[in-house]
């Protein structure tokens, strides 16, 4: 009996013994942190480098009246002298702020409209759409140097392209006379400037719900109907996308009007007077700085409406 009520003893189990759980281990190894600081610090200083001290510089340099010999310890501060002279009695600055604003309206009306309907068309699964797709982008892979090289060629008075295709009696100077230059260069801007707007929207015509267009459809609504009341407003992320790119591209166009005439004779553009002001031969850094800071107020009023709505949708969401 006594053996009967002995208590059995605890039989170990045949697997493995547990396991102790060892400390959590860290998120990132060391060799990781190294890697993450660099990849972070890196740009960090070139971005510092290149564009906010330089921006910071001008800004401070737009107080100034220097010419870029000498020390710091030569910089004469005038104040607000620069502003007052820049929209006083500088001849240039005036004709230059009209001309960016008409190459804004242009570049907002015919690029985008022409991007638009080259997008809607493509959008229509047609044969050979991804060669016409790179045909018409093509011209944004060019830099607007060479853009303005190509339709110089084309706009040359003796021999040009343009005079010879349209063999007119007289030979229009389309880049010399002052009345017509400035809309002469702003074809060749469009040109450049439509593939890009073309594969923005076709991006975002991608991205729009087929469900919308057939319960339209069914409502019987026309195609017309359907874009300009479902697509098109679906489409509103994207247009402001291309109304910000677009005022960008207005405001730094420099390259095309300095490759054909140094931006002069009509062709006068903001991004102009900062060179010509800076590295010119009165080499005035003070009044160029200022221009430069004029340039960048106007761009930043563009930019910050459009990262505050953006920011302020993804925190919404």
């Amino acid at each position: 009996m006594t053996a009967l009520q002995e208590k059995p003893k605890a039989v170990a189990p045949s697997g493995p013994p547990p396991r102790r759980r060892g400390k959590r281990a860290t998120a990132l190894a060391g060799t990781d942190k190294l890697v993450l600081a660099l990849m972070l610090g890196i740009p960090t200083v070139v971005h510092l480098l290149f564009v906010w001290i330089p921006t910071l510089g001008s800004v401070a340099l737009s107080f100034s009246r220097w010419n870029g010999i000498g020390g710091f310890e030569d910089i004469e501060w005038i104040g607000v002298g620069n502003y007052v002279e820049i929209f006083t009695e500088y001849p240039r600055f005036w004709p230059a702020v009209q001309h960016n604003l008409i190459w804004l309206g242009f570049l907002l009306i015919v690029p985008t409209a022409a991007g638009l309907l080259l997008a809607v068309l493509l959008d229509r699964e047609l044969k050979f759409s991804r060669i016409y797709q790179s045909a018409l982008y093509m011209p944004m892979v060019l830099s607007l140097a060479l853009v303005g090289f190509i339709w110089q060629l084309i706009y040359t008075p003796d021999g040009g392209l343009l005079n010879s295709v349209l063999g007119l009696d007289k030979p229009v100077d389309w880049i010399g006379d002052s009345d017509i230059n400035l809309y002469a260069v702003m074809v060749a801007a469009a040109w450049r400037h439509t593939g890009y707007i073309m594969l923005l929207y076709l991006a975002g015509l991608k991205s729009v719900d087929p469900a919308l267009k057939e319960a339209a459809s069914l409502d019987g609504a026309s195609a017309a109907q359907t874009f300009f009341r479902v697509t098109f407003p679906v489409m509103k992320p994207v247009n402001i996308v291309v109304a910000v790119v677009t005022v960008i591209e207005a405001l730094r166009a420099f390259d095309i009007v300095y490759v054909i005439n140094k931006g002069r004779n009509g062709l006068e553009l903001l991004s102009v007077l900062v060179t010509d002001n800076i590295i010119g031969e009165a080499s005035r850094i003070g009044r160029g700085s200022a221009v430069a800071v004029i340039l960048l107020t106007i761009s930043l009023g563009v930019i910050i409406p459009y990262l505050y709505q953006t920011f302020s949708k993804e925190n919404r969401s």
